[in-house]
């Protein structure tokens, strides 16, 4: 046993963190040509400068937490200055990467199915046609308790677990990665999923604000800017009103619409949005004093566009939870619909309850993606690990939202900031129409409240699939979405 002598530093109770990453090179065929790209995968220390100078263990810094990330790099690039990269995360809070990397953007891709047509175990990969590698470099970031990250022993991940301290570590690992790879003169963007979208907003803010990281354009994927628009709260009437037309869009798709509405798709959604913000937000915002005989009407044509009976939708006061209607819609066939993607159906052990038991289609997904990366991440990776892959963690909750206490969760005027002063950034948004989680109507609703200079409205760019919140997992929502974010790098690398 070792003693510590008196007024000299002591020994570490842990072997100090190091980053551990792994190379590999491979090559795949994309559209006739062949696409040559090193992968590096990994963990990398993110250190903090040190509160004392005990706690310090280099440059005056002190080691919080190792961040695993994979990395693609096309190889036959000369000028990395003119090749855009690109970094990517999902949401949660408290999932990995692993959605946007085996689903959508990463060379590699889980098969999977689709609703309806969901794929047994064994699951299987195989090259992604419509990888994003052609058009940009890609980073793939789990969060700290996400993935293979993890904060180093002797420090708590509670931290990291929260809304502000999220976005700084994130933010960090991107400026690290940037130096270190020498990147700061490529053209950058941001993919963000979910909440991820959420955090993306934030980090619009910060890497300009704290590291001078000016970003060329941010991708959001089922976007969640503004918490009121989402949060079925007491008093809030918002997301009643921004939730139906994706309920119109779930009982078409499972055909308990009039015939009339069962017609065209776009045209009963264009129905559905002006009845929303007009008589429908009008009558919730009468409150009790709504007459009677308008109640009835107002009852009356919910119940045309959800699909649920009049006497359900009068019974709960005009105002429709997301977690009751999956569980409503398709009661009387003894099934729930997925909240993630509505297309989605699945069983509860009986049918008389409020609430569905599971997401049906969040459960069709969790098993291809958590094999996918687990085998890939070691077989064609090299990357070893006896962690678990914590693909949508548990540790992360509670989650702190503590700078905003007593208010909803905006970080859309973080975003309005970030691009009055950088009016260079552009922004993409996609939206699934069978989205019972982030709706698109609601994303619209916060684009059109961010009060936005009327010079930088164009900078934002929209788009909408026939699919759910992964809209990747429909096979043309994805070949559509990839190619129109290609086109949208490649316009907003052009501009810039």
């Amino acid at each position: 046993m070792t003693e510590h002598v008196p007024g000299t530093t002591p020994p570490p109770l842990w072997p100090l963190p190091e980053d551990r990453l792994v190379q590999t090179r491979h090559q795949m065929m994309v559209n006739g040509q062949i696409l040559s790209y090193t992968a590096t995968a990994g963990t990398v220390v993110i250190r903090e400068e040190a509160e004392k100078a005990s706690d310090s263990t280099s440059e005056g810094e002190k080691a919080r937490a190792t961040i695993f990330f994979v990395a693609y790099t096309r190889d036959d690039v000369g000028d990395l200055g003119a090749r855009p990269i690109t970094f990517a995360f999902n949401g949660g809070p408290g999932s990995s990467s692993v959605w946007l990397h085996m689903g959508l953007l990463g060379p590699r891709r889980v098969l999977m199915g689709d609703a309806g047509g969901v794929l047994p175990p064994p699951y299987r990969l195989a090259d992604n046609q419509d990888t994003l590698l052609g058009t940009t470099d890609l980073v793939f970031i789990d969060p700290v308790s996400t993935g293979f990250s993890r904060a180093v022993p002797g420090e708590s991940a509670k931290p990291f677990h929260g809304f502000k301290k999220d976005i700084e570590s994130v933010g960090d690992f991107i400026r690290l990665y940037t130096t270190r790879y020498g990147r700061w003169l490529s053209p950058t963007f941001l993919i963000g999923e979910s909440y991820g979208t959420t955090r993306a907003g934030g980090l619009a803010g910060y890497l300009q604000d704290r590291h001078g990281l000016f970003l060329n354009g941010i991708i959001l994927l089922s976007a969640a800017l503004n918490f009121q628009t989402l949060e079925f709260d007491p008093g809030n009437d918002l997301p009643y009103i921004l939730f139906l037309p994706s309920y119109a869009a779930t009982a078409f798709y499972h055909q308990r619409l009039s015939a009339d509405l069962q017609a065209d798709i776009r045209a009963t959604l264009a129905e559905v949005e002006t009845f929303a913000l007009g008589d429908y937000a009008l009558a919730l915002l009468r409150g009790d004093t709504l007459a009677s005989a308008v109640r009835a009407d107002i009852a009356a044509r919910l119940a045309r566009y959800t699909g649920l009976s009049q006497a359900y939708v009068e019974g709960s006061n005009l105002r429709i939870r997301d977690d009751r209607f999956v569980k409503e819609l398709l009661r009387d066939r003894g099934r729930t619909v997925g909240r993630l993607d509505s297309r989605f159906v699945g069983i509860d052990r009986d049918h008389v309850g409020e609430r569905a038991e599971h997401d049906p289609s969040y459960n069709a997904i969790l098993g291809p993606y958590s094999a996918a990366l687990n085998a890939y991440v070691r077989s064609e990776l090299g990357y070893a690990s006896d962690l678990p892959y914590e693909i949508l963690s548990e540790r992360v909750y509670p989650w702190s939202y503590a700078q905003h206490e007593n208010a909803y969760v905006d970080v859309g005027e973080t975003l309005r900031q970030a691009m009055s002063q950088n009016p260079s950034l552009r922004v993409h948004i996609a939206s699934g129409y069978y989205d019972v989680a982030t709706p698109y109507f609601a994303t619209e609703h916060t684009l059109s409240h961010m009060q936005i200079d009327s010079s930088l409205r164009s900078n934002i760019d929209l788009s909408y699939y026939e699919s759910g919140h992964m809209m990747y997992i429909h096979g043309p929502s994805k070949a559509r979405l990839c190619a129109r974010l290609e086109a949208f790098m490649s316009a907003t690398k052009e501009e810039g």
